[in-house]
């Protein structure tokens, strides 16, 4: 079981990718701001990042913190511009949000797989 933080402000959408990721075995702590995603970043192995809206403002708050922790965020398909500057900034993982809701929780133990001993 990993310890994840996700900033996931759509309810919906976010509580999908919630009991995704619990139901895969994870621990998941929801904040409400990139700043709170940050304050948990030491005590996480993953970030979930909703890249949705804000999409600028989250990247150039927690490109710093994807050096160190590995990052999961998704983004609106026809805004490949967010893809781009997200993996830029060194996010590991950024896919569009339908694959998300299809693949969310295989995403995220592929990025914690070399983690785990």
């Amino acid at each position: 079981m990993a310890r994840v933080a996700a900033l996931l402000p759509d309810l919906l959408f976010g509580s999908k990718v919630q009991g995704m990721l619990r139901a895969a075995g994870h621990d998941v702590t929801v904040v409400g701001s990139p700043e709170a995603l940050l304050e948990q970043r030491e005590a996480s192995e993953l970030l979930v990042v909703d890249l949705c809206e804000d999409a600028a403002q989250r990247i150039a708050v927690l490109g710093a913190a994807a050096a160190s922790t590995k990052t999961l965020a998704f983004y609106l398909h026809t805004d490949v511009e967010t893809r781009t500057r997200a993996l830029d900034a060194g996010f590991d993982l950024v896919v569009p949000r339908s694959r998300m809701a299809r693949e969310g929780a295989a995403l995220a133990d592929g990025l914690l797989a070399p983690a785990r001993t």
